[in-house]
């Protein structure tokens, strides 16, 4: 079971590696295959809704079928497909779907990573499990920043691509061949996803985990690299240095976010004030830009520090589920977590050109954050009716 969560992990770094890496090749896309900022938004957008359309299907999957058949399956035929496709790319049109294949591929990784938790471990230690699989697994997050931008300058990105298919190849029979499904409870009762919606205790979480994670992976994927090109005109190991930094700060907040109850004294405080710092940040960017690079830097990295409470919401909603539905319960929380990304970075691209036209590009940035930071407020508003319960 080690040496299975062991790839799992693996592969949610290869999760997090392709939900960010448009960040870092959008230069060379946007010059080899004409794509525009919309195009990457589109692809980016659509990467997170195929991630959480697919909830459903592998919730319901893990629950019968089990996590080793699951993963391994949907692993080898989105994330090495679209990896494929992606590298053999000559157009738009072939992006945007090598995007919703690779999505559709990671979308049961994370999530039978959690339901072994769920099912092998004790529910008090289930947020600490959480946060630190986010945060090894946001290695992936680091190595889409300056080191896949050095590899590209060296090699070119088809040939980076190739590189990254065949090892997402190794890693999804490595998951065939060693994942273990937990062994079910005798007797166990059936369920369904409306089962799931009528404890009104998750509605509030549900809502905090559409709106929390959406801002500042939509930042770190793809609006930190136009951003600071654009006001500062970073080069190409410039914008890895800024999405490195803003990768590691993500991959420091998953940790501390780990283990955030036990600091602060609840996970609703803690979730609560963290997101209040990462939307005072955007509002920053809105009415005060920053003068330089290293300044801009700097209040993204806190954007990724506060912004990682995803592995706390995940545990607050985690205290709710039945054990009969744990696997479509993570499923439906992962759901409205990726599926909030999906819907701001769709919207974003039109937003974004909207606010160009009316106020000019660099101002359109500023109003763009201000409105990540009013979906977080709205966000919050909700998330604070929800109920702690104790493990």
């Amino acid at each position: 079971m080690r040496v299975g969560l062991a790839f799992l992990i693996v592969a949610y770094c290869l999760s997090q590696f392709y939900r960010a890496f448009l960040a870092v090749l959008a230069p060379a896309l946007q010059s080899d295959l004409m794509l525009t900022t919309g195009h990457l938004a589109t692809a980016s957008g659509l990467w997170f809704v195929a991630f959480a359309v697919m909830q459903l299907p592998v919730g319901w999957a893990l629950d019968t079928i089990g996590p080793r058949w699951t993963s391994s399956v949907l692993f080898s035929v989105g994330a090495v497909g679209g990896s494929v496709v992606f590298a053999m790319a000559q157009g738009p049109g072939a992006i945007i779907l090598a995007m919703a294949l690779i999505g559709i591929g990671c979308a049961p990784i994370l999530m039978s990573s959690y339901f072994i938790f769920a099912r092998t471990f004790s529910a008090a230690i289930f947020g600490t499990l959480a946060g630190v699989t986010v945060g090894v697994s946001s290695l992936g997050n680091l190595l889409s920043a300056a080191p896949l931008a050095s590899l590209v300058e060296a090699y070119g990105w088809r040939e980076t691509l190739w590189a990254t298919a065949a090892f997402t190849a190794i890693i999804a029979l490595g998951i065939v061949l060693f994942v273990r499904d937990p062994q079910k409870p005798e007797g166990e009762a059936k369920g369904s996803f409306a089962e799931l919606l009528r404890i009104r205790a998750l509605w509030p979480i549900l809502v905090g985990m559409f709106i929390c994670y959406a801002p500042m992976a939509g930042i770190r994927g793809l609006w930190i690299t136009p951003y600071v090109t654009e006001f500062f005109g970073a080069t190409l190991s410039q914008v890895g240095t800024a999405t490195l930094v803003m990768g590691l700060a993500m991959v420091t907040g998953s940790f501390l976010y780990g283990s955030a109850d036990r600091i602060v004294g609840t996970r609703k405080r803690a979730a609560i004030g963290g997101n209040l710092i990462v939307a005072a940040m955007c509002l920053w960017l809105f009415a005060a830009p920053p003068s330089g690079l290293p300044l801009a830097i700097g209040i993204f990295a806190i954007i990724g520090l506060f912004g990682a409470s995803y592995p706390l919401l995940m545990a607050h909603g985690r205290t709710f589920l039945p054990p009969h539905l744990t696997g479509r319960g993570v499923s439906l929380m992962n759901l409205f977590g990726m599926g909030g990304v999906g819907v701001m970075q769709f919207a974003s691209g039109p937003t974004y050109a909207t606010l160009s036209t009316n106020l000019g590009a660099e101002p359109a940035y500023g109003a763009l954050f201000a409105i990540f930071a009013a979906a977080i407020l709205l966000g919050l508003v909700a998330y604070m009716f929800s109920k702690e319960r104790p493990d």
